[in-house]
């Protein structure tokens, strides 16, 4: 059964702090893939993510790019596992069961804004679901030095 993580942005952006966790993930070994609630969104994280650092580079694709099965890192709107991903981003609210159920993951992070009240209670009413259904949950958030800890 996969871990999943629920990160509580407060101090960064999503598009500031999905890229340091996408190199980690890398880092790692694993393929990636971002799951966006539209594809606006999905556009824009890919656009953030050629440009967040000129000082790194950070190999991924869409799905309507093609060859998602050869990228490490894949954007998608979808629930499906294009290039065969250890760990799956959610943002925007996604759903993680339906990700879950797609997988299999090592591990699904649900990238949530704790300054939009709507995110924040969807992830709150996630984290429910998936407690209840026997998954294992942690909780992360930035302390003042923007490192992430572990609070639950």
């Amino acid at each position: 059964m996969a871990e999943v993580w629920f990160y509580h942005l407060d101090r960064w952006p999503l598009d500031r702090a999905l890229p340091a966790l996408l190199e980690k993930s890398v880092q790692r070994g694993w393929r990636a893939a971002v799951q966006a609630a539209s594809t606006e969104r999905m556009d824009a994280l890919d656009q953030a993510l050629w440009t967040y650092d000129e000082a790194s580079f950070l190999a991924h694709g869409t799905v309507r790019d093609g060859d998602a099965a050869l990228q490490p890192i894949v954007l998608t709107t979808g629930s499906d596992n294009p290039n065969g991903a250890a760990i799956r981003f959610m943002v925007d609210g996604t759903d993680v069961v339906a990700a879950l159920e797609a997988g299999p993951y090592e591990r699904v992070v649900l990238m949530f804004d704790g300054n939009d009240a709507e995110e924040r209670a969807g992830a709150r009413l996630q984290w429910s679901a998936l407690k209840k259904a026997g998954h294992d949950v942690a909780y992360w958030q930035q302390n003042e030095d923007g490192r992430w800890e572990k609070r639950g």
